[in-house]
């Protein structure tokens, strides 16, 4: 029997960091770019931060990361006390039982450290690459997750679905500590699914969160009990807009290639943005030094209790590591004490 362990600070919301270990520097190799990302992620575990939060692509040419269970392992061993979790999986490109399987090693190697967050995809190069058909992936984002749960428990009964056929055996070893199964979503219908199958939200825009919670009651499931684990897309620094003036670069080269994809919608009827200033005129980053953050994030952790986890982009594609840690050390330095003092005032 497996117990589940939910993400936490102890005595709050945790805050954490966002990892894409995307690398468009030609001159930078990727063994010593991962070198120093994981001393980054265990240096910021010293100084306070919760959390560690790996994301998922494929066929990218900046090397998007294409295996977070591996990335995640690592990080394990370089921390002790540190929340890992994915944000997220693109489940169905996947087999669920090898999804089962890594995630329950995971959580065996971090001590139960590990949530598995889950998403549906939207970008068709992948999808037909790995042999999936686009349009199936509800059905494969909900079958997954059955399997997995059911490997999870112990079952060896067997599943027989839609897009799934396990035969009656046993999938092990079962996780001491289940992880948590976190869904993401940012469609209206996604959400309303997420909030149905999940065990929390995993959002990118906290315009989403009261989408999740009246999805959650109009499931008859009470809101208060709900979990939301919030991506930002902040840069908080002691003077955001030098930083942005030097910064802002990698983050239009990371937003319009998420635009290309899919990400926000097809891609023909998206708009690329031109250059990083119109990025912050759309609020798609905002720029926010130490009290600004202090009063944003304190309102939208008290305004919303629900949110256990915020994280934030450790450094964008091609940001110096060094300059991403600049950014760490503020936020754990000059922000995160403030805020959980402002929230237990």
């Amino acid at each position: 029997m497996t117990s589940v362990r939910e993400t936490s600070a102890g005595a709050g919301p945790a805050f954490g960091l966002w990892y894409d270990f995307r690398n468009p520097v030609p001159d930078r190799p990727f063994g010593s770019f991962y070198a120093e990302v994981f001393d980054q992620i265990s240096w910021a575990e010293q100084k306070g931060l919760d959390s560690a939060w790996l994301t998922e692509h494929h066929f990218c040419d900046d090397g998007y990361s294409p295996s977070p269970f591996v990335l995640a392992s690592a990080i394990a061993q370089r921390t002790s006390r540190m929340r890992i979790g994915t944000n997220l999986i693109v489940s169905p490109l996947h087999d669920p039982v090898r999804l089962a399987e890594d995630s329950a090693t995971l959580s065996l190697l971090s001590g139960g450290r590990f949530d598995l967050g889950v998403g549906q995809g939207y970008w068709g190069r992948e999808f037909e690459a790995f042999g999936r058909k686009i349009t199936q992936r509800p059905s494969l984002l909900e079958e997954g997750i059955e399997v997995i749960r059911q490997a999870w428990s112990g079952s060896a009964a067997g599943y027989q679905g839609r897009r799934y056929r396990l035969p009656p055996l046993p999938v092990t070893p079962v996780p001491e500590t289940a992880p948590q199964l976190l869904v993401g979503a940012m469609a209206d219908v996604a959400i309303e699914r997420a909030a149905r199958i999940g065990d929390g939200f995993l959002s990118t825009q906290n315009a989403h969160h009261r989408s999740y919670l009246d999805a959650l009651e109009r499931l008859g499931r009470p809101a208060a009990d709900a979990r939301i684990y919030a991506g930002q897309w902040a840069i908080v620094a002691e003077d955001p807009e030098r930083v942005w003036s030097r910064i802002g670069r990698h983050a239009l080269y990371q937003l319009n290639e998420y635009i290309s994809w899919g990400a926000f919608g097809p891609p023909d009827e998206v708009p690329r943005f031109t250059d990083p200033a119109q990025i912050v005129e759309a609020g798609a980053y905002q720029l926010m030094d130490a009290e600004m953050a202090v009063t944003h994030l304190s309102e939208l952790l008290a305004g919303t209790p629900q949110i256990r986890d915020v994280h934030f982009w450790a450094m964008l594609p091609g940001e110096p590591v060094d300059s991403g840690s600049e950014r760490i050390a503020y936020l754990a330095d000059k922000v995160v004490p403030a805020v959980r003092e402002r929230l237990r005032s």
